[in-house]
């Protein structure tokens, strides 16, 4: 019975997503949507095999982080379709380059003003990547992850494969392969082997 009422709520959820199927079908030209969508099954869905709409329509349905990256990702048409659909309201992203694979986990109060992302980075919740003024805001790079309640200020770079720690603080350039913890942060990890090295 369970499998039959989430099998019927799927359907209306379908239902209502036909403009964003349509949005889907049109506006992922690039690539980023669907590799967005195999990011997010990959880590959430218990069914690896089902087709991208299908995906899309559960990640629509279930996930509202999901929701604001597919709406940032179509552009201004995802303000008309997004009342059938609501995004999470205390998430924000305003990066204009994102690689694809972006995933977002608990988007609870994170604001996402990068300079550019790159592919499969991680962000969890109540993180601030922001401006330290009018211009200056991080550049993230490829395969990164930043944890809980981190922040990430001003025109800093984190390099490919680099972890920021829960609550830490980055102002500085965080290296390739390292990872970072604490106020300020400081690298407690680098290529594999424990450090525990200043940023500079």
């Amino acid at each position: 019975m369970k499998n039959f009422l989430k099998t019927i709520g799927m359907v209306f959820s379908a239902i209502r997503l036909i403009p964003h199927l349509i949005l889907l079908a049109t506006r992922d030209k690039n690539g980023l949507i669907r590799a967005d969508i195999d990011r997010w099954n990959d880590i959430y869905m218990k069914d690896k095999k089902s087709g991208p709409a299908l995906a899309f329509i559960r990640l629509m349905t279930i996930y509202p982080e999901y929701r604001n990256l597919f709406y940032h990702r179509v552009g201004w048409l995802g303000k008309i379709v997004n009342p059938l659909c609501r995004p999470m309201n205390t998430l924000f992203i305003s990066t204009d380059v994102i690689g694809p694979g972006l995933f977002i986990q608990h988007g609870f109060a994170t604001i996402i003003a990068a300079k550019s992302i790159g592919a499969n980075c991680w962000i969890n919740q109540q993180v601030t990547i922001g401006y330290s003024n009018t211009d200056d805001c991080p550049t993230i790079g490829d395969n990164v992850t930043i944890s809980a309640g981190a922040k990430l200020i001003g025109a800093v770079t984190l390099g490919n494969n680099s972890k920021v720690g829960a609550n830490a603080v980055v102002v500085k350039n965080v290296p390739a392969n390292s990872t970072v913890v604490g106020v300020p942060a400081r690298i407690v990890k680098r290529d594999g082997k424990r450090v525990n090295e200043s940023l500079s």
